[in-house]
């Protein structure tokens, strides 16, 4: 698909306040696409839509909503619904990891990261999804990690969610093969944006060895996407990490990846 042929559909990316999903959004806009911007920080979402609709000719819609809430997802697709809002391409990208050793994490922020990063995503999914296969059209892009190709000590639940994500995704794709619609997800490395200082870890050496700019894997991701690709690694180094785990046994990438993780004094 080119970039002209997005020109007046409409693109919902979630976690839009921040990082991925602001460049998300920018490079959407930048091809002509209408977005709604999701998260929780509706100033910061606010501060977007201003810089989108000044910058290209399209339509920034804000709704301030906190996906780790059960009815969240729905409630967000009866209000669409209900303004005649179709969805074309879905970036499903809010997440967040929590640093440490898991059973020192209290469960009530666990839940809420299980909440965002697996229950929203699927049940974004599946309302958008099924709304998308019945235009016989349709995008959806899910945002995983590098973290999802190994278990990740310190990263413990995060990785094994997006290992889920990874998983979800490459299977729904599949099932959707030939009604115009496909689900790409996408396996980013070390990023420069706010998710060290939310998970609550210092920048390490393999942080500062391998980050990306968010502009960089949000590019990768929209171009794997319009490809109808099923998954992407962006980055050559992200690229080798996951080729190296796929032939490696588990125990031993626990033991790199805590290596690579763990703060330093």
């Amino acid at each position: 698909m080119t970039s002209s042929e997005l020109a007046g559909r409409t693109a919902l990316v979630t976690g839009a306040s921040s990082g991925l999903g602001v460049d998300f959004a920018r490079e959407l806009a930048r091809r002509g696409c209408n977005v709604v911007l999701v998260a929780r920080r509706e100033d910061r979402l606010r501060a977007l839509q201003q810089e989108l609709q000044s910058a290209y000719k399209m339509t920034a819609t804000v709704i301030a909503a906190d996906l780790a809430r059960p009815d969240a997802a729905q409630a967000l697709h009866d209000r669409l619904k209900k303004d005649g809002v179709a969805v074309d391409v879905l970036v499903n990208n809010a997440g967040f990891g929590v640093f440490g050793l898991e059973l020192d994490i209290p469960w009530e922020k666990t839940r809420e990261m299980l909440m965002v990063d697996i229950v929203a995503l699927t049940q974004f999914s599946k309302l958008f999804g099924r709304d998308m296969r019945t235009r016989g059209f349709g995008y959806l892009l899910q945002v995983a990690s590098i973290g999802a190709f190994q278990p990740s000590p310190t990263y413990a639940a995060y990785s094994a969610a997006k290992s889920y994500v990874r998983s979800f995704s490459q299977a729904l794709n599949f099932e959707l093969r030939g009604s115009g619609v496909s689900s790409t997800v996408i396996c980013p490395g070390v990023t420069a944006t706010e998710f060290l200082q939310v998970s609550g870890q210092k920048q390490t050496w393999f942080h500062r060895m391998t980050m990306m700019t968010s502009a960089e894997v949000a590019a990768a991701g929209i171009r794997a996407m319009l490809a109808r690709k099923y998954a992407i690694v962006p980055g050559f180094m992200n690229w080798l990490t996951a080729l190296f785990t796929n032939v490696t046994p588990d125990p031993v990438n626990a033991a790199v990846t805590y290596r690579a993780m763990r703060n330093e004094a």
